[in-house]
């Protein structure tokens, strides 16, 4: 029997793919989602009730609070979720550890993932050490207003547009042969909305940091100018 008369035997696209270490899930879609989701959301929930305690410079706005809640669960995804696949990405397609076999699902939408890409291991790993710990670091600043805590949410935002312009542009080039392109599921959700939000959201927030610290920048030149006019 030839090495073709197996490359159907697992869910990914394009069908021809070999993964000879390949071991189907355990787990259903389901409990993989409500686990991620779950997670995602008490890491909300607790950020949200800790924004909305008062800090130095005042209590935090709606908006701004949504900020800090957005950069907690980047800082969960990015350092765990993220984390584990930049850690165990050569075992993932036959290990059976839970977050293995999230990725293993996650990979319906993109098979880069169980095929250990070279741009994906690169990025995801520049992602998890270093947006993952500046996320939390985000949230630290924020909670207690630290100074600098506009220049992080740049700084952490642009790497994350990067990347994701990155992931997109990349697969765009292989003509979307990694998903089953237009599954409502696979496509639609895990591939394009899930990654969607780390354009649509980073690019907000880097509108937000120029306009305040443009605001920051512009009070120091009024105030140095008024004291050379004196």
């Amino acid at each position: 029997m030839d090495a073709s008369s197996f490359a159907t035997l697992h869910p990914y696209w394009p069908r021809d793919l070999l993964i000879p270490t390949y071991v189907a899930n355990n787990r259903s879609m389901s409990e993989i989602l409500v686990f991620l989701f779950s997670v995602s959301g008490v890491f909300l929930l607790v950020t949200w009730i800790l924004s909305g305690q008062k800090v130095s410079g005042g209590k935090l706005g709606a908006w701004r609070r949504l900020a800090v809640c957005w950069f907690a669960v980047c800082g969960f995804i990015h350092g765990v979720i993220e984390g584990w696949f930049s850690l165990y990405y050569d075992i993932i397609p036959g290990d059976q550890s839970f977050l293995s076999q999230l990725w293993k699902e996650y990979s319906k939408g993109d098979s880069r993932y169980v095929i250990a890409d070279n741009f994906t291991v690169c990025m995801e790993t520049v992602t998890a050490w270093l947006w993952g710990p500046f996320s939390f670091w985000a949230v630290y600043a924020f909670l207690t207003n630290k100074p600098y805590r506009f220049v992080l949410q740049l700084i952490i935002s642009l790497g994350q547009l990067y990347g994701a312009v990155l992931y997109f542009f990349t697969e765009h080039r292989d003509g979307y042969a990694h998903s089953e392109l237009g599954h409502p599921v696979y496509f639609w959700f895990y591939f394009v909305f899930m990654n969607a939000l780390w354009i649509i959201i980073p690019l907000s927030l880097i509108v937000d940091s120029w306009k305040q610290l443009s605001s920051a920048q512009t009070a120091t030149d009024n105030k140095s100018l008024k004291s050379k006019t004196k």
